[in-house]
C-alpha cells in the first residue's frame, strides 16, 4: 500500500484527481470504477474543473459504479445514478452509451448482478477503482463478514450503513435495506485501488485496514493483499496512522 496523509480534504481531493487524470492521458480509454458518497465529491469537482481547462478527456473511457440500491429507479433523488449525474456526468464528455450503474429496481437483482459482472469482464475488467470506506469497513456496500471469493450481488445492509446513510433520506424508514455491489472479487480484479477517507469517524476503521488482520469482519483490510493499492486521507483521517508511523520512526 501506498500511504498519502495530506492537512486537508481539498489536498486529498486534488491529488486523487491528479491520479486519476494520469491514468486518462496514458491510456484514454480507461475502464474507471466510481464511487458514491461524500468524500469523492472533492475529486469530481476536481476532475470537471481540469476536464474544463482542456487539460484531458473522457471521451474514449468507460466506466462502471460500485453499488446502487435496490428499488430505486434512475430518475430517484437518492439513486447513485442520480448523485453521479449531479456530481460528474452532466459535466464532461463521457459517452452515455459508456456509463454503467446498476439497474437498482429490476425485476430481478440477482440476474441484474450477473448481467452487470459480465458487463465488467467484457470491457477487460477495472483500470483504475475508486473507492470509500464506511464506518463498518465496507467498501462498496460489502458489510462485515461478506465472502471475498463474490463478485457483484445482492447485499443485506448492515444497521450502521442504514444509520450512515439516513441522512440522505427525510427518515431512516425511507432508506434501501439491500442494494447492488461490485463484491470483493471483482474490486480486488481491478488493476489499481485508490481509497480515499476524510475525518474523525474513518480514522479507527482506517487503522485497522492498514495495520489490522486481514478478515471479512473488516472488510477493506483485503486490500493488503492488492498489488496497488494508494490510500489517500486527511489529517483527520490517518491521525491514528501517523502516530504509528512516528513511533515507528521514532523507535
Amino acid at each position: 500500500m501506498q500511504l498519502n496523509i495530506v492537512q486537508t480534504y481539498d489536498e486529498l481531493s486534488a491529488l486523487a484527481a491528479s491520479i486519476v487524470i494520469s491514468q486518462l492521458i496514458l491510456k484514454p480509454d480507461s475502464v474507471l470504477g466510481l464511487a458514491t458518497g461524500s468524500t469523492p465529491e472533492g475529486l469530481y469537482q476536481q476532475l470537471i474543473k481540469k476536464h474544463h481547462d482542456g487539460i484531458f478527456s473522457f471521451k474514449d473511457a468507460t466506466s462502471f459504479n460500485l453499488d446502487e440500491y435496490v428499488g430505486l429507479e434512475p430518475t430517484n433523488s437518492n439513486s447513485y445514478r442520480y448523485y453521479m449525474e449531479e456530481h460528474l456526468f452532466s459535466d464532461i464528455d463521457l459517452p452515455k452509451e459508456r456509463i454503467y450503474i446498476p439497474y437498482g429496481n429490476a425485476v430481478s437483482p440477482e440476474e441484474e448482478c450477473k448481467r452487470y459482472e459480465d458487463r465488467i469482464q467484457s470491457a477487460g475488467g477495472i483500470d483504475i477503482q475508486i473507492l470509500g470506506i464506511g464506518r463498518n469497513g465496507h467498501i462498496g456496500f460489502n458489510e462485515p463478514d461478506v465472502d471475498f471469493k463474490v463478485g457483484t450481488h445482492v447485499v443485506e445492509l448492515d444497521d450502521k450503513t442504514i444509520q450512515d446513510n439516513a441522512r440522505f433520506f427525510d427518515n431512516i424508514d425511507d432508506v434501501p435495506k439491500q442494494a447492488i455491489s461490485m463484491g470483493i472479487k471483482t474490486i480486488m480484479s481491478s488493476k489499481k485501488i485508490i481509497l480515499l477517507a476524510s475525518g474523525t469517524t474513518k480514522a479507527e476503521i482506517l487503522y485497522e485496514t492498514v495495520y489490522g488482520k486481514i478478515t471479512p469482519s473488516v472488510p477493506a483490510s483485503i486490500l493488503q493483499l492488492h498489488k496497488d493499492v494508494t490510500i489517500i486521507c486527511d489529517e483527520e483521517a490517518g491521525v491514528l496512522l501517523k502516530k504509528r508511523i512516528t513511533e515507528e520512526t521514532n523507535a
